[in-house]
C-alpha cells in the first residue's frame, strides 16, 4: 500500500532539485470532542490539542473562519461540547533548522504591510531543504525582511503559503503577518485563489478546452515522480482546467487553471492525457514525442531544447482577496525570455510551408 502523502515530510518525497512541489502549504486537522468533554472555550480547547500553535495563530484562524465546528464557523468564545467535530486549516508549521539571510536580487511585483508578490525565476529553489540549505528564495526573503512573520529564531518556511517547482517560473504570494498567512492559506484550502499557468505541451489536445480530473500521488513505480490515479485508489483529488491558446504543428501553448495544488499537478495531468510538457525531463517531455524523429526536424527540436532546458511552465497570474483590506487583487507577469524564445522558434517553424 502506498503511504499517505501527509505522513512523510516533503524532503523525503522528491530529489533535491524537485523538492519545491506545487502543493499549498497548509495543514488540515479534524478533532472530535470526547463524549465526556467539559464545556471549554474553543481557543483554549485548541491550545490543548495543537501544542505547536500559538494562541494568536489559533485566534487568527478562528477569525478567518479557518476553524469550523460541525461545519460552521464560530467565534473564539464558543464552548466546545461533547461530540463536536472541529476542523482546522492552518499555515504549515515551520520546518526544523535555521534560515540564513542572504542578499539576493528579488523581482518583487507588489509589497505592502501584509503581503508580497515575487516573480520567481526558473532555477531558484523556493525553500531550504536537504541539499538546498542556501541560495533559496526564502533565504533571499529573510534578508529582505530581516525577520519573517512566523520566523521565530529563524525556523524554515516563514511566510510561504504555496510554492512552485524549482524549474517553473512565475508568481508567488508571501504572507508577511500571521493573519495574512492564515487568511491566504484559507483561500488556497477553499480553492478560491485564481491561478493561471502557461504551458507548452507536446501534441495538440483533441478538445480545445477541457477539465482533467484524477487523484495525484507518488508513483508506485518511481517515487521521484507523481502519477495520476483516475479511480482515486491513491493520492489526493486534483482538478486542472485547460484551454489551447495556439497550435504549432507538433506542440501547443496551453493555459491551465488550477482548482487544487497538488505536487507537479499540471505536469502529471498533461502527461496523463498524452501531452507532456515540452522539455520536461522528469515526465518524458525531453525527447521528440510528435513529428519525425530524424533529420532536420529532430535537429530543430534539439535546438529548441537548448533554448529552454527546463519544463515549459510559467505561473502567469494570481488572484485573491487581500487579507487586510478585503479588496480583490489580481497580478500578472510576462513570460520569461527562454519561454518567449522557444515560442518564437516554434512559431517560425509552424509558419513554414
Amino acid at each position: 500500500m502506498l503511504p499517505d502523502d501527509d505522513l512523510l515530510p516533503d524532503d523525503l518525497l522528491l530529489p533535491d532539485d524537485e523538492q519545491d512541489s506545487g502543493d499549498e502549504l497548509y495543514e488540515h486537522h479534524r478533532i472530535q470532542a470526547d463524549k465526556r468533554q467539559e464545556l471549554l472555550r474553543l481557543d483554549k480547547f485548541l491550545m490543548n490539542r495543537l501544542p505547536n500553535a500559538s494562541r494568536t495563530k489559533i485566534q487568527n484562524a478562528i477569525r478567518a473562519e479557518a476553524v469550523q465546528v460541525n461545519e460552521r464557523p464560530v467565534k473564539s468564545n464558543y464552548r466546545v461540547k461533547p461530540g463536536d467535530v472541529i476542523t482546522i486549516t492552518l499555515p504549515e508549521p515551520p520546518r526544523e533548522g535555521k534560515v540564513v539571510p542572504e542578499p539576493m536580487e528579488l523581482d518583487i511585483r507588489y509589497e505592502d504591510d501584509s503581503l508580497l508578490l515575487v516573480n520567481k525565476p526558473a532555477g531558484l529553489v523556493v525553500h531550504p531543504a536537504y541539499g538546498n540549505w542556501q541560495g533559496t528564495l526564502v533565504n533571499g526573503l529573510a534578508y529582505h525582511f530581516q525577520h519573517l512573520p512566523t520566523g521565530r529564531n529563524g525556523e524554515i518556511r516563514p511566510g510561504l503559503v504555496h510554492r512552485i517547482d524549482k524549474d517553473t517560473s512565475g508568481l508567488l504570494v508571501i504572507g508577511k503577518t500571521e493573519w495574512a498567512m492564515t487568511h491566504l492559506s484559507q483561500q488556497f484550502f477553499h480553492h478560491t485563489i485564481e491561478r493561471t499557468y502557461l504551458a507548452l505541451v507536446w501534441g495538440i489536445p483533441k478538445e480545445p478546452r477541457g477539465t482533467i480530473t484524477g487523484h495525484i500521488g507518488r508513483s508506485l513505480k518511481d517515487r521521484k515522480v507523481q502519477a495520476v490515479y483516475p479511480g482515486g485508489e491513491y493520492g489526493k483529488p486534483a482538478v486542472t482546467h485547460y484551454k489551447v491558446l495556439k497550435e504549432f504543428r507538433h506542440v501547443a501553448l496551453v493555459q491551465c487553471n488550477l482548482e487544487t495544488g497538488r505536487t507537479h499537478q499540471i505536469r502529471a495531468h498533461m502527461k496523463h492525457i498524452g501531452h507532456p510538457l515540452f522539455s520536461d525531463a522528469t515526465y518524458g517531455g525531453d525527447k521528440v514525442l510528435y513529428g519525425q524523429r530524424t533529420g532536420a526536424y529532430k535537429s530543430f527540436v534539439e535546438d529548441a531544447f537548448a533554448v529552454m532546458p527546463r519544463q515549459a511552465l510559467h505561473a502567469k497570474s494570481l488572484g485573491f482577496v487581500h487579507p487586510t483590506t478585503g479588496a480583490n487583487m489580481q497580478f500578472e507577469v510576462e513570460l520569461p525570455s527562454d519561454f518567449e524564445a522557444v515560442l518564437q522558434k516554434w512559431e517560425s517553424y509552424a509558419a513554414q510551408p
